[in-house]
């Protein structure tokens, strides 16, 4: 029995240790080093960090990613929640609603960049030709999304919130799942749907929230990329849309240092898993308060 289980696990040993640990020690060691591809790797020690330290150009995209996670991902977690209480019922053109509700994210990441960067376009953009009289009878200027920092990362986050599809898809299972009894309970007692939502369904929902979180926490050093990439490539000035991930892009493939992308990828996956780390801990003190 024990045999034919670890069978059952080599293949995704194998993936782990192919995909993820041996890749892992790899940028660990080419963190240490200087290397460009072309010139064997030199020893460095701890100088990347040291330099990575005192770097303007990092400290602010270590920040703008940090704001993006901390806004983005409950903004996203929120709506997903609430699409799908809204939508989990057998209704007229419900199916059609959860679809539309999932489809973006479905879209390639560079289709769905371009797509916005037409409709963040300050001259012929939907977005400005449809708010801009709003804007103008309020006495204030239409958002400057390609141009203007504030707006900038408001545009990227804005991007984000229509990438929920999986979140979505899991929180109308997971609603669908919950037990009737509880339900009818709830309104034998004439609990108002307020009482429902705070007593029944969120207490019972918390364990697939806490999962989305952490899973979303992590990917969103990832959501911030391609956007980052395509609509903003990482301006406005001074680096307004320069996240983690398009710094390490661009210092490994467009300046061609590796050993310095490999430390900053260290330290973004330091910090992800101390994130991580922390809301677990969060979300298990929750978990025992309410038993």
């Amino acid at each position: 029995m024990r045999r034919s289980a670890w069978w059952m696990l080599a293949p995704y040993l194998i993936g782990l240790l192919g995909l993820v640990l041996i890749p892992f020690g790899i940028t660990v060691a080419m963190a240490l080093t200087e290397y460009d591809l072309i010139n064997p790797p030199e020893w460095l020690g701890w100088a990347n960090f040291r330099e990575l330290w005192h770097d303007d150009g990092f400290r602010t995209a270590l920040m703008n990613s940090l704001v993006f996670a901390a806004i983005a991902v409950p903004l996203r977690l929120g709506i997903a929640l609430m699409l799908a209480l809204l939508l989990h019922r057998r209704a007229f053109m419900a199916g059609s609603a959860r679809t539309a509700a999932a489809l973006p994210t479905a879209v390639p990441e560079i289709a769905y960049g371009l797509l916005w960067l037409w409709l963040f376009n300050p001259s012929f953009g939907p977005i400005n030709q449809v708010l801009g009289p709003l804007f103008n009878r309020l006495g204030v200027l239409a958002p400057r999304w390609l141009t203007m920092p504030a707006d900038a990362r408001a545009a990227i986050i804005l991007m984000s919130l229509f990438t929920i599809g999986e979140m979505f898809v899991i929180l109308v299972a997971a609603r669908q799942a919950l037990p009737r009894d509880a339900y009818e309970l709830a309104e034998i007692e004439d609990a108002t749907g307020w009482d429902i939502f705070r007593r029944v369904t969120l207490p019972m929902l918390a364990p697939v929230l806490g999962v989305l979180l952490i899973r979303d926490t992590i990917m969103s050093l990832q959501l911030s990329f391609t956007p980052a990439l395509v609509v903003t490539k990482g301006g406005p000035p001074p680096h307004s849309t320069t996240y983690l991930s398009l710094f390490v892009y661009r210092n490994a493939f467009e300046y061609l240092r590796y050993g310095y992308a490999a430390a900053a990828t260290v330290i973004m996956l330091a910090l992800t898993m101390l994130a991580v780390l922390i809301q677990a801990v969060i979300l298990a003190r929750a978990r025992q308060m309410r038993r």
